[in-house]
């Protein structure tokens, strides 16, 4: 099975070897791009390092997407 079978676009995932939870946005070349949970620059992750994220990484990455979301619309700086 392709890293693309596995980490389908939109995809939730966690980037062990940077220890970040990230969305799969596309794969490049032998990496798999993912972007942060709050937006932000995307960066190439090896897929023997990328593993679907677990149902509490998803609870804390919807916590942090909230959070983002709640900071850019009352005008405040997302971080």
């Amino acid at each position: 099975m392709t890293a693309e079978e596995q980490h389908q676009d939109g995809t939730l995932v966690a980037d062990t070897q940077r220890d970040k939870l990230g969305y799969v946005m596309g794969h490049q070349g032998p990496y798999i791009q993912l972007r942060p949970v709050a937006g932000g620059r995307e960066w190439d992750a090896d897929p023997a390092c990328v593993r679907l994220a677990t149902d509490e990484e998803r609870l804390r990455a919807m916590g942090e997407r909230t959070r983002a979301l709640n900071s850019v619309s009352s005008g405040g700086i997302c971080g």
